[in-house]
């Protein structure tokens, strides 16, 4: 799944491929130096200039619509940028104020009012208002098929806007985490906007003044009513290739480039005056085996598989120093991982033995698809394909199309390599992971394990529906269709100079408007 944070996940996937007032606008993402080169970041910040961000995207998955499938990094960072979103995530991982500034649920978890602020405008000088917002929201709901359903579990037809600055959302069963489905996902347009062929008027921090499919430039809003923004100018190019991307900061071509492999920061650390934005533990390269597809509808075969899996070598061989192992679930990072879950390691002989037990005494043989869209894809595949050969699998990597990848392979064959970038656990299963999920990407079906779902969901006490979203977890460890094994950093290049970028994980990163530039 390639996901941000929601949808974690993201250029399109999530994969699935997907979360703050003046001072709480960007609580918990950061001052840019969260590892490597430190920041020496000067007291006071300087306002004026113009940010180049070379970011992960493709023109050929280039979209204007905020509302549909977020198939690009650059194009988020446009939205995040233009339009104006509901809650960003907070540094404990709770949701913080942005266009709402208050939220409160019914009795029984089933009705959430929001508060909006009321010193919102468009662009054009309109002001947001409830109806601006639940429309929005209504649009998102409605293009379900393209976004993976990120608001699915929303009743936006009986939700209401009462007053201007008042919107009442209705959950389709009770939802304590509603505030946090709706982190940086809930761009908000005005009311009727359904031509997105040109710029739409938003109330974000910045405004496009001109954007193609690879480029976008956008210019201080002196309307926003958020603090003002130090850069006058961003502009955002969408670069598919992490090499290229690291490329265009060391000949001095963009200021930061997203996304970069370790190998490239550790040249580019080495020889020249850039720094690196570490996001902890964010990226993953799972590998995916489909629950409704042989062999892999039979457990012990999925068993064998991620006991085959070399973690530490994969970790080192891949992230290069900026990683630690995992243990097959998902958001290791999420405060609902289950504490004291023993760690799975490497048994040969074990996996030998299940897969003798599944009717596969003489071996297997597959294809296991990857691609080049993040980086590291590719290298882990190789090297998990080696380890598999250790228990009698034969599996042929196929390195797909990075343009492609996400809309032809993920979610559709039986065994491939899917990402991660900081999605929590809450939106990975509603999107991914119930029984009626719009991108069930491992085919993962359980009553019990849906149930224990909404009864976490039903439970307002963070600690307590903590404990049985762990429950639920120690579930899927058993019995899933992931070989997680292993969590990286996010690494970003920075070049001299800039400072005050985000560096949490998933969507959070996107919404860069506190950046600045020294000259």
């Amino acid at each position: 799944m390639r996901i941000f944070s929601l949808l974690g996940r993201r250029p399109r996937t999530a994969s699935l491929a997907l979360v703050s007032a003046a001072s709480l606008l960007l609580t918990g993402c950061g001052s840019g130096g969260g590892g490597g080169t430190p920041d020496d970041t000067p007291a006071r910040p300087v306002d004026g200039g113009t940010l180049r961000y070379a970011v992960a995207g493709s023109p050929a998955t280039a979209s204007d619509d905020p509302h549909g499938g977020l198939g690009n990094e650059s194009d988020v960072m446009r939205f995040a940028l233009t339009y104006d979103v509901l809650t960003v995530p907070g540094a404990n991982g709770e949701p913080r104020p942005r266009l709402a500034v208050s939220w409160k649920p019914n009795r029984a978890l089933d009705r959430w009012t929001f508060r909006l602020r009321e010193n919102a405008v468009f662009t054009d000088g309109r002001p947001v208002r409830a109806k601006d917002v639940l429309y929005s929201l209504r649009r998102i709901a409605d293009k379900a098929a393209e976004n993976y359903g990120r608001l699915a579990d929303f009743d936006l037809k009986s939700s209401t806007a009462p007053d201007d600055h008042t919107v009442v959302l209705a959950t389709r069963a009770p939802m304590a985490e509603a505030p946090k489905a709706l982190e940086s996902i809930s761009f908000v347009v005005p009311d009727g906007t359904t031509d997105f062929s040109k710029p739409v008027p938003g109330s974000g921090p910045y405004r496009v003044t001109d954007t193609d499919a690879q480029t976008a430039v956008l210019i201080r809003n002196k309307s926003w009513w958020g603090a003002r923004p130090h850069l006058d100018r961003i502009e955002i190019r969408a670069v598919a290739d992490p090499q290229a991307r690291a490329a265009a900061v060391t000949s001095g071509q963009a200021d930061v480039a997203g996304s970069v492999s370790p190998a490239a920061v550790k040249s580019a650390t080495s020889s020249s005056s850039v720094r690196v934005v570490t996001r902890k533990g964010v990226t993953e390269y799972p590998f995916i085996m489909r629950l409704d597809a042989k062999p892999f509808d039979n457990p012990k075969v999925r068993e064998a598989f991620r006991l085959a899996a070399d973690r530490k070598a994969l970790v080192d061989t891949v992230f290069l120093g900026y990683g630690r192992i995992a243990n097959d679930l998902p958001t290791p990072y999420d405060p609902s991982y289950p504490k004291g879950l023993e760690q799975r390691t490497r048994d040969v002989a074990r996996a030998k033995r299940l897969l003798k037990e599944a009717g596969h005494a003489h071996g297997l043989k597959l294809t296991l698809h990857t691609t080049t869209s993040y980086p590291g894809m590719d290298t882990a595949a190789t090297l998990y394909a080696k380890q598999l050969e250790d228990i009698g699998v034969d599996a042929e990597v196929k390195v797909e199309p990075a343009d492609t990848y996400w809309t032809r392979i993920y979610a559709k064959k039986d065994f491939y390599t899917g990402y991660y970038g900081g999605i929590s656990f809450s939106d990975l299963v509603r999107v991914g992971l119930l029984s009626d999920s719009p991108t069930n990407e491992t085919a993962w079906r359980s009553r019990e394990f849906d149930a224990g779902f909404t009864k976490a969901m039903g439970t307002l006490a963070t600690t307590e529906r903590n404990a049985a979203l762990a429950h639920i977890q120690k579930q899927l460890w058993r019995d899933g269709g992931y070989v997680v094994w292993g969590t990286g950093d996010g690494l970003d290049l920075v070049a001299p100079g800039v400072h005050g970028l985000p560096d949490g994980p998933g969507f959070q990163r996107m919404f860069i408007d506190r950046a600045w530039k020294a000259e």
